[in-house]
């Protein structure tokens, strides 16, 4: 593990302001994104806390370490939003803010009298609010709550993930609420350029629905244009052959020949020129055709190789090739920690930054807050006195401890 000791230099949000008033994992990803490279985020945790904080074990430090995944960088507070004393408390915080993120069911906001259109927009002109939610706010599911895996099955994920020896099955990763999360801040950074020419903000609409329909690639268009329905094809790709795992020695390797070259050269690394002019496996559309006889080659080809002789001698000429490795594995392996993508700080340990920019390169810098921990520097920098602090704690407006 790489380890962060000191402050690094600013990065490229730096005078940023971000409230972050979303929880578990799309929304939070998206701010620790907009942290890891220099924002100031204030996390706005409701009364019971973030709820990935007890989706374990394991547990860090009393929370779970899913909370920890996406919540570096940030100072934290509690407000409970149902309270006007606490409404009061976000106002004063978006005075100097230039980014929102939320992502309650629809409605909550407007409900708390925050809505953007009628509210926060005409009171903060230039902030730009982040709204994530399952189904956006129109269409027949509108409004509707919505989570990941439920969000896999029905965008069609689940249908095109899996063996047709065992069946559909959901995505190992949460991958339309990472997607969401990685779309809110693309979507952010957008109106932050946009905010330079017109100095003003804007509404960022973000939906688990769309995200997932946005990720059928290339599925949704292999149908469009062949009215087929996309099968299952296990680890395989349904444009391209030899693209798949295989067995070895040792354990499974991926090979990922996407051209016509890079074949001629497996079969030429791997003594088989004659495979890369057969006319069955000449060009990729006739490999997709014979994927089957071409797989018993291959498994032919590297029975009694080792995985990592055979993908380095692969690799060595030009064919893609990785060994199938386990999370512990691709954790620790020389390329991780030289890449500096595993990094620890005041007992924290996670994954690095992989948007690497040369001046402003950012970085992981304060480990996750613990509940409410910042709350009352943030509150004094918004110019609230120990003592109206200390009536904001005894009111339940602002808390100190989890409500249980």
């Amino acid at each position: 593990m790489q380890k962060e000791e000191r402050r690094q230099p600013q990065g490229a949000l730096a005078g940023t302001r971000v409230v972050d008033l979303s929880r578990v994992l799309a929304g939070p990803l998206a701010s620790q994104m907009l942290s890891d490279h220099g924002a100031d985020v204030i996390k706005i945790e409701p009364p019971r806390g973030d709820e990935t904080r007890t989706l374990g074990p394991p547990f860090v430090d009393e929370s779970a370490a899913y909370y920890h995944a996406l919540n570096r960088n940030k100072r934290g507070i509690a407000l409970d939003l149902t309270k006007p004393a606490a409404r009061d408390v976000l106002f004063r915080l978006l005075e100097d803010a230039d980014i929102l993120v939320e992502n309650f069911l629809p409605g909550t906001m407007e409900g708390w009298g925050l809505g953007y259109d009628d509210v926060l927009s005409k009171k903060y002109p230039r902030l730009i609010y982040c709204r994530i939610s399952g189904f956006g706010l129109d269409g027949p599911l509108g409004g509707l709550p919505g989570y990941d895996a439920v969000l896999q099955a029905q965008c069609g994920l689940m249908s095109i993930n899996g063996h047709p020896d065992t069946g559909m099955t959901r995505i190992g990763i949460a991958v339309v609420d990472i997607a969401t999360g990685m779309s809110s801040t693309i979507g952010i950074l957008l109106a932050l350029a946009e905010r330079s020419r017109s100095g003003q903000g804007q509404l960022v609409d973000l939906s688990l629905y769309d995200v997932g329909l946005s990720l059928l690639i290339p599925h949704a268009a292999n149908w469009v244009a062949s009215n087929r329905t996309p099968k299952l094809s296990g680890s395989g790709h349904a444009n391209l052959a030899p693209y798949d795992k295989y067995r070895t020695t040792d354990g499974e390797i991926f090979l990922g020949v996407v051209n016509d070259g890079q074949f001629r050269k497996l079969c030429r690394a791997m003594g088989r020129d004659e495979l890369g002019s057969d006319a069955r496996f000449r060009a990729n559309a006739d490999r997709v055709a014979h994927r089957d006889v071409l797989r018993n080659e291959i498994e032919t080809m590297f029975a009694g190789r080792k995985s990592a002789e055979l993908c380095a001698s692969l690799m060595a000429v030009g064919v893609p090739a990785g060994p199938v490795s386990s999370v512990p594995e691709a954790m620790t392996h020389r390329q991780t920690t030289e890449r500096g993508m595993a990094v620890e700080l005041d007992g924290y340990r996670g994954i690095g930054i992989p948007a690497r920019l040369s001046r402003t390169p950012g970085a992981p810098q304060r480990r996750p807050p613990k509940f409410a921990e910042h709350t009352h520097t943030v509150l004094a920098e918004a110019g609230y006195s120990s003592d109206e602090i200390g009536r904001l704690v005894e009111s339940g407006a602002v808390l100190e401890t989890p409500r249980r």
